[in-house]
């Protein structure tokens, strides 16, 4: 027996050895994280007078605070509590949960103006980051591997990611190779009240490489490749729904706004729901017993 078998048997996990040694520090960030990016989103939602900014973009902001609170924290939470039980598709919805609130405090500290709030997005931002870290760090990803179906269709889901990167690397390009080219690079920010842009910076250069060198991983069946992958998906989704929802409060502010329109929120739902079906043929494939192919062979063994 393994030593994460062993641990999985003395804590009694119904799905199969912990994924996680060490992992008190893992929790006690998401912990602490579901904790602060409740209180940064309620504060949001109920004391908007705390924002500034154009009309369009505070609108936007408690839109995604509205995602956080009822959404990407309760999915946090229940992750953690199902990959404690031993569940690797635990694991992967932590990841995407955590690394979509990591994605929401970067736009909190950076295109917020800054307010009273400051302090608290700061805090929101480091726990973000590091629930990441010590989730990564503590990851056991040959037990991850071994909870794996051997049926998964891992091209088409490493496919379809490769694909949603070109398509939003490309969405973006579209719109910053000819602004800043032109004589005025600002047109590009025209009407946001920022200095620049942090969802093209976030996106080009972190979130869109690391999905594109996980899914080449993943095509090789990396286990860090396909967690990796597994995770982003489920990060879209989350950030389909949020985008859905920051365009509505953010068109219902202001709808003479060019930076929020109602006519994207049928747009980023339809994103998200296409983003759904590869995440949940990823997740059908996850959590296979590890013991069922040594158990599979032996039979095939003594029937020979």
């Amino acid at each position: 027996m393994t030593l994460a078998e062993r641990r999985g048997t003395r804590t009694g996990t119904s799905h199969g050895p912990v994924l996680l040694h060490p992992a008190r520090a893992a929790y006690l960030c998401s912990g602490a994280l579901a904790v602060v990016a409740t209180t940064v989103a309620v504060l949001s939602l109920t004391l908007p007078s705390l924002l500034s900014g154009v009309e369009a973009a505070k609108g936007s902001l408690r839109g995604t605070a509205l995602v956080m609170v009822c959404v990407a924290v309760p999915v946090l939470v229940v992750a953690m509590s199902l990959t404690a039980r031993g569940s690797a598709r635990g694991l992967v919805v932590w990841l995407g949960a955590a690394a979509y609130l990591l994605y929401q405090a970067v736009l909190f500290c950076f295109a917020t103006p800054l307010n009273t709030l400051f302090l608290l997005y700061v805090a929101y931002l480091g726990l973000a980051l590091w629930s990441l870290v010590t989730v990564l760090h503590a990851a056991d990803l040959p037990a991850f591997g071994a909870r794996l179906a051997p049926s998964m269709a891992v091209r088409w889901i490493t496919g379809f990611a490769l694909v949603l990167v070109l398509l939003n690397a490309g969405a973006w390009l579209v719109r910053i190779v000819p602004a800043v080219f032109s004589r005025n690079p600002a047109s590009l920010l025209e009407g946001t009240g920022l200095l620049t842009n942090p969802v093209f910076v976030q996106d080009l250069a972190v979130w869109l490489p690391l999905l594109a060198a996980a899914a080449l991983a993943g095509r090789r069946r990396a286990s860090w490749g396909l967690l990796v992958t597994g995770a982003m998906l489920a990060m879209f989704v989350l950030e389909g729904i949020g985008v859905a929802t920051d365009q509505w409060f953010g068109s219902r502010a202001d709808p003479a706004s060019g930076i929020a329109s109602s006519s994207m929120v049928p747009v980023f739902a339809a994103v998200a729901l296409i983003v759904a079906v590869p995440l949940a043929c990823y997740l059908r494939n996850v959590d296979r017993d590890p013991h069922a192919a040594e158990g599979d062979d032996r039979d095939a063994s003594s029937s020979r």
